[in-house]
C-alpha cells in the first residue's frame, strides 16, 4: 500500500524554487533542501527521486506561473502597445521589487545549468520560445489591426524585445535602478511606433 504525502507538494515547489534562485542549482545541498523545505529526506527521495528532478520540476513550475501571467495581461489588453508596455512593465516590477535581486530564475538556471544539462536547455528554450511567441503574436495583431508599422518584420521585433527583457533581467542582478529599467522600457516600446 503505497503511502499518501503528508505535504503539500506545490508548496514545497514553491520553497525548492526560492532556494534554487538564491543559491543557485551547484550552491544547493540535499542538506539545504531538506531543512529549507520541511520534508524528510526520505520523503524528497520519494517524491523528487533527486535534486536534479527536483530542480527541473521546479523550473517547470515557475515558467508555467510565469506563463499564465503573460497569457494573463495578453487577455485582458485590447492595444498592441499597451500589451507591449505592460508586459515589459511587469518584467520590471518584478525585478525591482526582488530586495535580494536574485534576477531571474530562468535566466539564472540558463547561465548556470543549461550549458552542460540537456534536460534544463530543453526547459529554458521551451520558455523562451514561448515568451518569444507572445511578443510575436501581439506584435503580428497590432501590425494587422495598423496599429504598429509594417515596416520591421514581427519576428524580428518581438525577438529584439525578448532581448531587451532577458537583458534587464541580467542587469536586475546588479542594481535595481528604476530610472535605468524606465529608460530601457521606453526606449524598447519606441520600436514599435
Amino acid at each position: 500500500m503505497a503511502r499518501t504525502k503528508d505535504f503539500d507538494e506545490q508548496m514545497v515547489l514553491t520553497k525548492a524554487i526560492q532556494l534554487f534562485w538564491h543559491k543557485g542549482y551547484n550552491g544547493t545541498s540535499m542538506q539545504d533542501l531538506v531543512d529549507a523545505l520541511g520534508i524528510s529526506r526520505s520523503s524528497l527521495y520519494d517524491t523528487y527521486t533527486d535534486k536534479h528532478t527536483l530542480f527541473l520540476k521546479a523550473l517547470e513550475s515557475y515558467q508555467f506561473a510565469g506563463s499564465a501571467k503573460i497569457q494573463e495581461i495578453i487577455n485582458q489588453t485590447d492595444s498592441a502597445k499597451e500589451t507591449i508596455k505592460k508586459l515589459l512593465k511587469l518584467v520590471t516590477s518584478e525585478l525591482i521589487g526582488d530586495k535580494q535581486q536574485k534576477g531571474c530564475f530562468m535566466v539564472n538556471a540558463e547561465v548556470e545549468v543549461a550549458p552542460h544539462d540537456q534536460e534544463v536547455n530543453n526547459i529554458v528554450c521551451k520558455n523562451d520560445q514561448q515568451m518569444e511567441d507572445a511578443f510575436y503574436q501581439v506584435i503580428k495583431k497590432g501590425q494587422d489591426t495598423g496599429e504598429i508599422e509594417n515596416s520591421q518584420d514581427a519576428m524580428a521585433l518581438a525577438r529584439f524585445i525578448f532581448n531587451a527583457v532577458k537583458g534587464m533581467r541580467v542587469t536586475a542582478k546588479s542594481t535595481p535602478d528604476q530610472s535605468l529599467f524606465d529608460d530601457i522600457v521606453k526606449l524598447t516600446a519606441a520600436v514599435l511606433d
